[in-house]
């Protein structure tokens, strides 16, 4: 009787604690050109999120909302009304932050419920050296004069 009582009031523990409670994980590409690069702030300018090397990579708290363990900024969708497909993202504080991310798998998309719809497409475009800004891909449209890579995945390390 004690176990199992035991055992029930463990069950609802466990089910109690948020999913953001989970150790901060890396955010990587698995597609060339961008193969093995990793989320995190461009040097540059650190609101926007760009994939580049891994000795550079940020961890991430990922639930409804994608945190930066290292700088506790919350990765955001800032585009829903731009006329293109790709929408700009960019790191902010709490206030601002977007609650529409989700987990399928090992894969970053954003929920179903969400004002974009489930989405687990972004688009890559080269800044500058190892540094490509990530967009958000609702569709297949990419800005003109630019060095792009679409329908890209971003991925957790592998749960292999």
């Amino acid at each position: 009787m004690l176990f199992s009582l035991t055992s029930n009031l463990l069950l609802v523990l466990a089910a109690a604690v948020p999913a953001a409670l989970a150790k901060p994980e890396q955010i990587r590409a698995v597609q060339s050109p961008i193969f093995h690069y990793y989320l995190q702030a461009y040097p540059q300018d650190p609101t926007i999120p760009v994939m580049g090397p891994e000795a550079s990579s940020e961890y991430f708290d990922i639930a409804s909302t994608i945190r930066s363990a290292n700088t506790s900024q919350y990765l955001n969708i800032i585009g829903g009304d731009e006329a293109t497909s790709y929408k700009t993202l960019t790191f902010a504080g709490a206030g601002d932050a977007t609650d529409a991310w989700a987990l399928e798998g090992d894969t970053i998309i954003t929920a179903t419920a969400s004002a974009f719809g489930r989405q687990l497409n972004f688009l890559a475009c080269q800044l500058a050296g190892e540094y490509w800004q990530v967009y958000l891909q609702t569709g297949s449209d990419t800005p003109s004069g630019r060095t792009c890579s679409n329908y890209q995945s971003l991925h957790l390390p592998c749960l292999c």
